[in-house]
């Protein structure tokens, strides 16, 4: 398995705020991996450093072997690196379409864009049955499955998925997971933050556990399943 994703000790601060210490992690080409860790760990802060949202203070980050720490956002997405950001961050005035049609508005390939659309909307049938009703009119839920539709119409090869079952009903956590599963499937390596660890590590490969800014273990998830110290932390047993 080759390495798609290399994060090498970086470092983010806020202002005089260390938000990130000293991070590194692989994600290869393929994988599901998930960062798990309390609230204020650093998890979405490093996913929004991978996608050229914030600039590390120090470290690299590579993507299939370029350096991309220091680039533009859209210059990384344009790489295939799409982010479905933490509270969905969808346009609620727009319809279902447009804000999938805004999820490739960097893409040439008009043929390809239409058929990624019948794609996401057989993966989420409920948005296809709500395809020009604004957005802001549908449930949590519907908005989720737009979120992270909207971040696979950018044809992404890293697909960054931040907190995705955050106050939704067990039904559809069930079905956000197993929507990332079929993403994968699709040939999308996936980096995934979620507060529901139990649930994470049921979907991902690997993991890593963030503490105040550092990661502090890694392993298989099932290795990490298993480990007394996290599942009395992020299991809840």
């Amino acid at each position: 398995m080759s390495a798609m994703l290399e994060v090498k000790n970086i470092q983010v601060a806020y202002g005089k705020i260390i938000a990130v210490k000293d991070v590194s992690i692989t994600v290869n080409q393929g994988e599901i991996v998930t960062l798990i860790g309390s609230n204020g760990a650093g998890k979405s802060t490093t996913l929004r450093t991978i996608s050229g949202l914030i600039k590390p203070k120090s470290g690299q980050i590579t993507f299939n072997g370029k350096r991309i720490d220091g680039m533009p956002g859209h210059e990384i997405v344009g790489l295939g690196v799409c982010h479905a950001p933490e509270g969905r961050r969808i346009f609620p005035r727009m319809t279902v379409r447009e804000n999938l049609d805004l999820g490739a508005f960097l893409r040439t390939d008009k043929v390809e864009v239409a058929a990624d659309v019948e794609k996401v909307l057989n993966l989420f049938p409920r948005l296809k049955e709500r395809i020009d009703q604004r957005a802001g009119t549908l449930s949590g839920g519907e908005q989720q499955m737009l979120a992270v539709s909207r971040a696979l119409m950018g044809n992404p090869k890293l697909l960054l998925l931040d907190e995705p079952s955050m106050g939704l009903a067990p039904v559809l956590v069930e079905l956000i997971f197993e929507t990332i599963a079929k993403i994968r499937k699709q040939g999308v390596t996936v980096l995934l933050i979620e507060q529901n660890a139990t649930a994470a590590l049921e979907v991902a490969d690997r993991a890593y556990v963030l503490e105040s800014g550092k990661v502090k273990m890694s392993g298989s998830a099932k290795e990490l399943s298993a480990d007394d110290k996290v599942t009395k932390a992020y299991l809840g047993h």
